[in-house]
């Protein structure tokens, strides 16, 4: 038996052969061809694949988000058959005795670079799609796995660490579960496997060697600790362990149904966080009431190039539909410091955690943020949308945010789109000048939401993803939850609700901490939401006090 430690990061427990992420950069590199049959061949293979792909994922979004969606694969699948575009690749192919790769790659920027330099800006847009028929071609002719999984099986997945443009492309079908080299509690993968309710454990450094891969391993989400091919003695025990965990989640399974109260009557409003529109299935699932942070970040870190309103409203529509009528608050914008976004060529910084990112960005630029709100007042008149700002440290960003809402508002009218003006505009309580300025902020809002993670680095000077800082990033230490005392307070005053969306939320031992603070609503990962409805229900708010916040 081999054990291995890291930090447990997404509780549970899970077996399974253990499988190292295959990443490839896609570079493409220009070698001599001179069978130019057989290269043609090879094209005409991974045409016929990139075809059938395409038509797949055309019939999976005319299924779950409509027409308009799938015509976009549809051309793609297209355009990969194009004449021109086909005999611009067999021309570099014959005049160069390349390989197939590079004159596929060749001929997808030189129509890419025309569209580019058209007037018209749909037509120079169409660019991002034919580098997308591209990629995909060059995907299939050099082997890289789509999702990054090649297995029949599901598998435990092993990795230095997740991009998050990574962890979206992920087939999450083949997970069972996470192991990372670095990473933290606050990393993408961390924040995967909780969305997913899978174990994760990272932080296990070099000690996590290819050399095990295929191996059977069992993981501890909680402990942290990873069993590669367990002795007689372990294996019993560890096996007691999942069985317990099956009898928690049936218990667990018991709260479907049940009302988010205390026994003294003290109402909490429990959501959960999501991070794409598939992941309404995972809410929907633990009986999540309503939706209290969707990571819209995620539709930008999916795709080559802008989203456009149509693609954003699609998805806020959908999400906002399977709700049924529940709130779903929605997350403008928030890329920058972790989440980097290449097309959007942000300035390499030395601080980007205190960079231009959020809402600055949206400021900054005002016409990607003109193309989210509209897309986001579009998906208010198909349910209960609710709007949210991140990063806010000043009244004036909250009214500059105000008036483009306004913008649009009038935009929208004026085109005859429907739409919900009295849409729910809230802003993340993260830094300690949103608290500072709380009173003020809270005339100008309808809601606040303490994103506790980025609080928790900026109130305590820790980098939350410095693995490193282990006990000095401290959550639970008594300035973070004072700063939640006194938003919770500035809130009430101005007679507007107060959530928390960070992973502090779903800490259960801080629940009467919360109720004593006042906080109305605590948004989790799914799978966190039903024990914590459990816990609600036997809580006595009039006994909570503010004990912990005295340190």
């Amino acid at each position: 038996m081999i054990l291995l430690q890291g930090k447990g990061v997404s509780k549970g427990m899970i077996k399974g052969p253990l499988y190292f992420y295959k990443r490839n950069d896609g570079t493409v590199v220009k070698t001599e061809a001179w069978d130019i049959d057989a290269e043609k061949a090879r094209l005409a293979a991974a045409q016929e694949q990139a075809i059938d792909q395409l038509n797949a994922l055309a019939d999976k979004c005319r299924e779950e988000n409509g027409e308009e969606t799938a015509l976009l694969f549809e051309t793609h699948a297209m355009f990969v058959d194009d004449e021109d575009y086909v005999d611009a690749i067999n021309a570099t192919l014959e005049e160069e005795h390349c390989n197939i790769e590079y004159a596929a790659w060749q001929a997808g920027e030189q129509f890419a670079a025309m569209f580019e330099a058209m007037d018209d800006a749909y037509m120079r847009a169409r660019s991002a799609d034919i580098r997308d028929v591209t990629r995909r071609l060059l995907n299939i002719m050099m082997g890289i796995v789509e999702g990054g999984i090649d297995s029949d099986v599901p598998v435990v997945l092993a990795a230095d660490d997740l991009a998050p443009s990574e962890t979206l492309q992920l087939d999450k079908t083949k997970i069972l579960g996470f192991v990372t080299r670095g990473g933290s509690g606050n990393s993408h993968t961390a924040i995967l496997a909780r969305t997913m309710g899978i174990p994760a454990i990272c932080g296990l450094g070099d000690s996590l060697n290819e050399e095990y891969n295929g191996r059977e391993v069992y993981i501890d989400g909680e402990t942290g600790a990873v069993f590669i091919e367990p002795d007689e003695i372990t294996l019993g025990s560890l096996k007691d362990k999942m069985g317990k965990q099956q009898q928690m989640k049936e218990l667990m399974a018991t709260m479907i149904g049940q009302e988010d109260v205390t026994l003294d009557g003290r109402r909490m409003m429990v959501y959960c966080n999501i991070g794409s529109p598939e992941d309404v299935t995972a809410v929907k699932a633990n009986d999540g009431q309503g939706i209290g942070l969707f990571r819209s970040e995620f539709l930008y870190l999916a795709a080559d190039d802008y989203p456009t309103e149509d693609e954003q409203f699609e998805a806020y529509k959908a999400v906002a539909e399977a709700m049924d009528g529940k709130r779903v608050v929605i997350r403008t914008l928030d890329i920058g410091a972790d989440k980097q976004v290449e097309y959007f060529h942000l300035k390499k910084e030395e601080n980007p955690a205190m960079g231009v990112r959020a809402i600055r960005i949206c400021l900054n630029q005002p016409e990607i943020f003109r193309t989210q709100l509209r897309a986001l007042y579009r998906a208010s008149a198909y349910g209960k949308v609710a709007i949210m700002f991140p990063m806010i440290t000043a009244v004036w960003e909250v009214k500059e945010c105000r008036r483009a809402c306004q913008a649009v508002m009038q935009e929208l009218t004026d085109e005859g789109i429907p739409f919900n003006p009295d849409t729910e505009i809230g802003i993340m309580v993260e830094t300690p000048a949103s608290v500072f300025m709380a009173p003020e902020l809270a005339k100008l809002v309808d809601f606040f939401s303490v994103g506790t993670n980025d609080l928790t680095q900026y109130t305590l000077a820790c980098d939350r993803q410095c693995n490193d800082l282990g006990k000095f990033f401290d959550p639970e230490h008594p300035a973070v939850l004072r700063a939640l005392k006194m938003a919770a307070d500035a809130a009430h005053a101005a007679g507007i609700w107060i959530g928390i969306c960070g992973e502090l939320g779903a800490n259960i031992d801080l629940l009467p901490t919360f109720l004593a603070i006042g906080i109305d609503e605590l948004s989790v990962s799914p799978a966190s939401l039903l024990p914590l409805r459990a816990e609600i229900r036997k809580s006595i708010a009039q006994t909570c006090t503010l004990e912990k916040l005295l340190g």
